[in-house]
């Protein structure tokens, strides 16, 4: 049913430690201001869920992610995690469901398609649920193309250095398999 072969307690504990990574990982970077909308410490491990474990699990972390570390850290404030909370969700769904059809014959190939069209499509559904619900009327392209692509862009590059690295050294280590 997937790329990668896990038995679903594997996976289910690879995902919980997702969740734990996606509470964690933020607060290291939180230490410096507005560290989070640049360095995105929360997307790695909801990324690496969905393109290790699958969507179900991808998408599940994708939710509880945010909302535990909102619950526990206070970040992100309540006022930002529905929409990043959407963003998320569709950052583990997405990522899962490509890694299981993008097929290229060459796993790095399919490793950075899969996480470029999810970050496409996460970025894609935050810019529109922030302009027609969360901040309708206040928000605009210029606004999202900065947040989504300017500020952020040092943690894209984070994303597109270390998750296909993961995987392949999850993969070399034999804790997923093809």
């Amino acid at each position: 049913m997937y790329r990668f072969t896990m038995t679903k307690t594997k996976r289910l504990i690879f995902a919980g430690l997702c969740v734990a990574l996606g509470v964690v990982l933020p607060v290291a970077f939180h230490s410096v201001a507005n560290a989070g909308s640049i360095f995105l410490p929360m997307h790695i491990p909801v990324f690496l869920c969905g393109l290790v474990c699958g969507w179900p699990f991808g998408l599940a972390c994708g939710v509880l992610a945010p909302l535990l570390s909102s619950l526990f850290t206070g970040m992100p404030p309540m006022a930002y995690l529905p929409s990043m909370l959407c963003e998320l969700a569709v950052y583990g769904f997405a990522s899962g469901l490509l890694v299981r059809f993008v097929k290229t014959g060459k796993l790095l190939a399919d490793l950075y398609l899969s996480l470029i069209g999810a970050m496409l499509a996460g970025r894609l559904v935050f810019g529109l649920l922030n302009a027609v619900i969360f901040r309708a009327g206040s928000y605009s392209l210029p606004i999202w193309m900065t947040a989504a692509f300017v500020t952020a862009l040092p943690g894209i590059i984070i994303q597109l250095a270390v998750i296909p690295a993961l995987v392949l050294a999850l993969k070399k280590t034999k804790l997923i398999t093809e």
